[in-house]
């Protein structure tokens, strides 16, 4: 059965702890569960988890579980409103290089993935030789 504010209960005290939340995902399972993803910047990373294990308490969560060693790469453009593909050129890209994407997140002009912080420098690099942005 779903339960109106839970976000909110989850939310209201990462704020509250003056902590920016980035990138929201939520997805129901089968059976009816919700995972709810959030990315905080690293220096908030142990703050935001033991807000998270004390909401987790209070709404009878399953787990909470939290990785600082990510990183957020994206794609960021207003003309990919009017050009199919860049999703799957940034895919592809990523992908020939074995970097594994965790999460993805899109709206009409950004792209973004969540991908092992030690694929960083390799995934920006090989993005831009991707879309042509490298300098000549």
């Amino acid at each position: 059965m779903e339960t109106p504010g839970i976000a909110a209960k989850i939310f209201s005290p990462i704020a509250e702890a003056g902590i920016v939340v980035d990138m929201i995902i939520q997805n129901t399972r089968a059976g009816g569960q919700t995972d709810l993803t959030f990315t905080v910047p690293r220096e908030s990373h142990q703050v935001a988890m033991a807000i998270g294990q004390k909401v987790a308490q209070e709404i009878n969560a399953e787990a909470v579980i939290g990785d600082p060693n990510i990183a957020k790469v994206s794609v960021i453009g207003v003309g990919m409103k009017n050009h199919s593909g860049v999703a799957s050129i940034m895919f592809n890209t990523l992908a020939k290089e074995n970097i594994n994407i965790a999460m993805i997140s899109t709206s009409e002009i950004r792209i973004s993935c969540i991908v092992e912080e030690k694929y960083t420098e390799l995934a920006v690099r090989v993005l831009h030789t991707a879309f042509g942005l490298d300098a000549e």
